[in-house]
């Protein structure tokens, strides 16, 4: 064995000098002998396990190259950017469906389009003039609110004074005939101007053309009349179309 002072300083005990770490216990003890030829054993195991490795191939001399080297780093730089696109493709998928699947807070419910919550459309009393019994052009609109009453074809006698009773004073009552005066004299509701009923405005005319009546899309004269209600911004809050009672309108006289 070596001594201690032929080695660098080392102990004559094996041990570390002051100013080295100690060896690792799982190395166990270690002997250096002073004829390495004791030491071919262990050379011969060596070199039959590098012997069994083979010579390299030309495919590996060839990937051996610092150019195949440098094409194998500028391909896994290439591959890892669609690697990189495609992880987030899926990551933001992913995101996506938990995002759908994760409940909300609840939502209003949509209000149902009805006929109380959704307004008709408001249509408006015509600017016609019409005609009265002495031939003078009267205005449709020049007394409102009221109640226009279109008599063609109807024996509506009794119609009109229930009417004229059930408004009040404020509201006037209009009936209106394509009749000519010629036929009012034959014996038809006369048409023109009347006298106040009780201090309620009534008038009779006619209009010879039926315009009101198709502007108002009603359909032709029948048995019945039609009765119209008016406000006084011309509004017209109530049509019915064919009626012989006052009580079929009766519940809305007082929306005028």
């Amino acid at each position: 064995m070596a001594g201690a002072g032929d080695n660098g300083g080392w102990s004559s005990d094996g041990g570390a000098p002051d100013d080295l770490p100690d060896l690792p216990e799982e190395w166990g003890v270690i002997v250096i002998p002073d004829d390495l030829s004791e030491l071919s054993d262990e050379v011969d195991a060596v070199r039959a396990e590098l012997s069994l490795a083979g010579p390299p191939t030309r495919w590996q001399q060839l990937m051996r190259r610092p150019a195949a080297r440098r094409l194998r780093r500028v391909a896994a730089t290439v591959l890892r950017a669609p690697v990189l696109i495609i992880s987030l493709a899926v990551l933001v998928t992913v995101a996506s469906l938990f995002a759908s699947a994760w409940p909300g807070p609840p939502r209003q419910p949509a209000a149902q389009r009805t006929a109380t919550t959704t307004p008709e459309r408001v249509m408006t009393l015509p600017a016609l003039e019409l005609l009265a019994a002495d031939g003078q052009t009267v205005p449709l609109r020049g007394r409102l609110p009221a109640v226009i009453l279109l008599t063609d074809g109807c024996a509506c006698a009794a119609l009109i004074s229930d009417t004229i009773d059930a408004v009040g004073p404020e509201i006037a009552v209009i009936a209106v005939s394509t009749l000519t005066a010629s036929a009012s004299a034959a014996g038809t509701p006369s048409t023109g101007a009347t006298p106040p009923a009780n201090g309620k405005t009534v008038r009779m005319l006619n209009d010879p053309a039926g315009s009101l009546r198709t502007h108002l899309r009603l359909a032709d004269p029948d048995t019945t009349a039609a009765a119209v209600l008016v406000d006084r911004g011309t509004n017209i809050l109530r049509v019915v179309p064919r009626t012989l009672s006052i009580e079929d309108f009766r519940s809305d006289l007082a929306r005028l």
